[in-house]
């Protein structure tokens, strides 16, 4: 037999993914430079030259040891490197121990989820979301609780997030800076939402976990991302270098169970447990070696920077409406009809390719991922400018 579930998943891929893979195809009957694809948050800056160096001088070791298997948490040397600059960058108690080295955010996202949501709570997520959060959430068992951002400045709505918190409430994701909108959530927000957090495990006598999800921490255009463990005690931070270091298909993060929690060690082993029942065995070595010497090199910020200012420079003449962001490489761009699917679809007919905001839990709006090249942005403006004459605009 079958599992449906798999099953139906299989065969409903992700929309922006979807997405991808149409133009994918679609750059081999009309070229490359003629398909202006914005779906996937795939950086085009490549990784820093110490990255290569360190992949070079790695080649030459010892080829058991560099592809063979390593403990299923890490690399000690990996995990006491990441505990060592999340203690040097935010002041905050970091033991090795409650750091797991993962294949990417995504698989310590769905980790910790198993690893502290029982079948039948609650997972809360604020919308708009990664997509995929859904997934995880109900293919664990669980129930995805969707509470829309504040709708004026996609901020966390801590009224809204009081209304939705109770018994039954295992777990609470933020991603900050936000995907899909670029939001990074303030210092006010995160200790309004620690405060009400830390009171209702009073009232209910038992923790309510917060899941910080940041692959997208280091790309900040303005003051620093607050640290969200420094914050509320009860906190697990999800990373991956995908985005600050351009390597999103080496598959290398971590999970951070804060050592400030008052049951640090059977988290981070619930962690490790969910990560083996899961199938996770452990994280490419050769990876996590060039994670223990590069751990402190900075992100390539300017690049999507001057791409975030082009871009929005380009649709300001044009009169489209958007939402700065703070942080990440995605622009929160209003569709111009509320059906943001059908506003989707006319742009492909341009060669314009959209992710429309139906799947991030809110309408009327689609994500433009920045991470391209300037030429491509700048080429694009033709298609956006035909794009808004097709609504007679």
């Amino acid at each position: 037999m079958i599992n449906q579930t798999m099953l139906d998943l299989g065969r409903a891929p992700s929309p922006i993914r979807q997405l991808f893979n149409y133009g994918f195809e679609r750059k081999k009957v009309v070229g490359e430079e003629n398909v202006f694809d914005f779906s996937i948050g795939n950086p085009s800056i490549p990784a820093p030259e110490a990255i290569r160096e360190r992949m070079r001088e790695l080649i030459e070791q010892d080829p058991a040891a560099l592809h063979g298997y390593s403990p299923a948490s890490g690399l000690p040397a990996t995990r006491a490197a990441v505990a060592r600059n999340l203690r040097e960058r935010f002041g905050i108690e970091a033991d090795p121990r409650h750091i797991y080295m993962t294949t990417g955010a995504m698989a310590g996202v769905k980790s910790v989820i198993c690893a502290v949501a029982r079948p039948g709570e609650e997972v809360i997520v604020n919308a708009p979301y990664f997509p995929e959060y859904r997934m995880l959430i109900e293919t664990a068992g669980c129930i995805c609780v969707e509470v829309p951002t504040r709708a004026d400045d996609f901020q966390l709505d801590i009224e809204a997030l009081a209304q939705a918190v109770n018994p039954n409430t295992a777990l609470v994701i933020v991603n900050s800076p936000n995907n899909p909108v670029g939001t990074v959530y303030t210092q006010d927000c995160i200790e309004r939402l620690s405060d009400l957090l830390e009171s209702r495990e009073r009232e209910y006598g038992h923790p309510i976990y917060l899941l910080s999800d940041e692959p997208y921490r280091e790309l900040c255009y303005g003051d620093p991302v607050p640290f969200t463990a420094n914050f509320y005690r009860d906190t697990i931070v999800c990373y991956s270098w995908a985005k600050s270091l351009s390597l999103p298909g080496e598959r290398i993060g971590y999970v951070f169970t804060s050592s400030r929690m008052e049951r640090a060690d059977d988290v981070a082993d619930a962690v490790a447990g969910a990560h083996r029942s899961l199938g996770y065995v452990c994280a490419p070595v050769m990876f996590q070696k060039v994670i223990e010497t590069c751990v402190d090199l900075p992100a390539n910020v300017e690049a999507y920077r001057s791409n975030r200012d082009l871009l929005t420079a380009g649709l300001d003449e044009l009169g489209y409406r958007y939402v700065s962001p703070d942080g990440a490489f995605y622009l929160w761009v209003k569709a111009l009809e509320e059906d943001a699917q059908a506003f989707s679809d006319r742009a492909k007919e341009h060669d314009l390719l959209l992710v429309a905001s139906d799947s991030f839990g809110c309408s009327g709006w689609v994500r433009v991922s920045y991470c391209v090249s300037e030429t491509s942005i700048r080429n694009s403006m033709k298609a956006w400018r035909a794009l808004k004459e097709s609504y007679g605009a």
